[in-house]
């Protein structure tokens, strides 16, 4: 029985497939072919040059396929700029819109495992293309497209000074640069392997203690994506400095493979998710700094992000999950900062794009500014806010799409009144199943809509009861399933 590969479909940002199987070098000529022409028909005119972006991350043959793209594009007609070596998706974001570009192509599949590579389409407004751009380059995937008269050139270039420049334009980088260069503040970086390797460096001109700098393809057998367990060496690294005393402030920051995600590590090695870094980063940029603006959160976004926009005076805008979402509201309002749970963190004045290391670079001027650990900053918004809370996400794989299906069913047709020994208050229903609880916290039970995989999030007053109602959605999942 012969395989057969599944269609090529976008997801939330990018098509992605394993490589050699649903990613092939015929696959991903077609797809750039016709992601070109429907950037043209999209964004072509206004001054536009007739010019797309490639770039790559560090994955197993990004490079190749990305020379492959340049080639493909070029044939088409379109003058295109060709990174000269690996850098962080948001960077070729920046160049597309600095450079008036149509758009870029972007060969990365950010935080899935090892076996995967993707293509990610970026809008000449320098962010993810939406359904309408994606679903087109889908349907006309079965068009036939002939070589243009003339073939455009491909030009080598290097997209780091000028994004760097960006991001530094941004932040006020030399007290950062004096407190680590005095011993006061001492900055780790766990880059997994993957496209923000030096870039902190490049970013501060000082040196960083970078954990897994080096381009591992396997990901040291894990997956390059912000969460604890991914990150063991970062946590024990941390552990030891603490353990060892002394006066400086200490912090871990954790990048994705492409570097437009970040979560943090504390100075005693406690790892801290965006569910933490969002809040920090709103009181930095509406209380340090005085900024206004909107902040929006996706629907699994804690609720101390809104008792932060109540303390500020800032509207609140939420959306269902996927930056997308929020990247929208940029484009029509004028946004503070847009945050998701996963780790992706963006900012009005930026273009609208997650950016991983422009957090990280907000972050250091939050803690230089204070002289205190993360954690005591997080500590304080709490204390503020009086909103204390805990939180956790398990995915959780069924054993068929099937399975999926009658969970459906069930919470729709058999509506859930009482969750792990408590009554439910409310249910929303803007993306997946959120179940709020009268004894404080809630539950979002929402399911991947390409694969057979229940993800749980949770927010409650304990992270004792976080667990209990964790492992409560897990037994009634599948129990359930059949």
């Amino acid at each position: 029985m012969g395989f057969t590969a599944a269609p090529i479909k976008f997801g939330t940002d990018g098509w992605r497939g394993v490589i050699g199987a649903e990613f092939t070098f015929e696959r991903v000529a077609q797809v750039a072919a016709v992601a070109a022409q429907v950037l043209a028909a999209t964004f072509g005119g206004s001054g536009r040059k007739n010019l797309i972006i490639v770039g790559h991350d560090r994955r197993f043959m990004a490079e190749n396929f990305a020379r492959l793209v340049a080639e493909t594009v070029a044939e088409q007609g379109f003058e295109v700029w060709l990174s000269q070596d690996y850098a962080p998706t948001p960077a070729y974001s920046w160049a597309a819109y600095e450079e008036k570009a149509l758009g870029a192509l972007v060969l990365t599949a950010s935080h899935n495992p090892a076996r995967y590579l993707g293509l990610k389409v970026k809008g000449a407004f320098g962010g993810s293309v939406g359904e309408e751009v994606t679903g087109q380059i889908e349907a006309r995937l079965g068009d036939a497209l002939k070589p243009a008269p003339k073939p455009g050139v491909i030009s080598s270039f290097d997209p780091w000074p000028q994004y760097c420049q960006a991001l530094q334009a941004k932040v006020n980088v030399e007290p950062i640069r004096a407190a680590i260069t005095q011993g006061k503040l001492r900055v780790f970086a766990d880059v997994m392997h993957g496209a923000a390797a030096g870039g902190l460096a490049r970013l501060l001109d000082c040196e960083i203690t970078e954990l897994n700098s080096d381009r591992d393809p396997l990901f040291g057998g894990g997956s390059p994506e912000p969460l604890a367990r991914y990150v063991p060496g970062l946590l024990q690294t941390l552990q030891a400095e603490a353990a060892k005393g002394g006066s400086e402030v200490r912090i871990g920051l954790i990048f994705d493979g492409d570097a437009d995600r970040i979560a943090a590590v504390d100075g005693q090695g406690r790892f801290l998710s965006s569910q933490g870094l969002i809040p920090i980063l709103i009181d930095h940029l509406a209380g340090n700094l005085g900024k206004t603006g909107e902040i929006v959160k996706t629907v699994s976004g804690s609720d101390l992000i809104p008792r932060l926009a109540e303390k500020y005076d800032l509207p609140l805008t939420e959306t269902a999950i996927g930056y997308k979402y929020i990247a929208d509201r940029m484009l029509t309002h004028p946004v503070l900062i847009g945050g998701e749970e996963s780790g992706g963190i963006g900012y009005g004045d930026h273009i609208p794009e997650r950016d991983a290391l422009l957090a990280a670079l907000y972050v250091l001027e939050a803690l230089t500014l204070a002289q205190r650990d993360i954690s005591a900053l997080y500590g304080d918004l709490q204390t503020q806010t009086q909103f204390f809370s805990h939180y956790d996400r398990i995915d959780l794989p069924l054993a068929s799409m099937e399975a999926r299906s009658a969970l459906l069913a069930s919470l729709a047709n058999r509506p859930l009144t009482a969750i792990a020994q408590d009554s439910v208050t409310d249910c929303q229903t803007v993306d997946g199943y959120k179940f709020r609880l009268a004894g404080g916290g809630w539950l979002l039970i929402r399911f991947s809509g390409t694969e057979p995989v229940l993800r749980l999030y949770s927010e409650a007053p304990t992270a004792e009861r976080v667990g209990e109602i964790l492992a409560w959605a897990k037994d009634w999942a599948l129990s359930s399933a059949g």
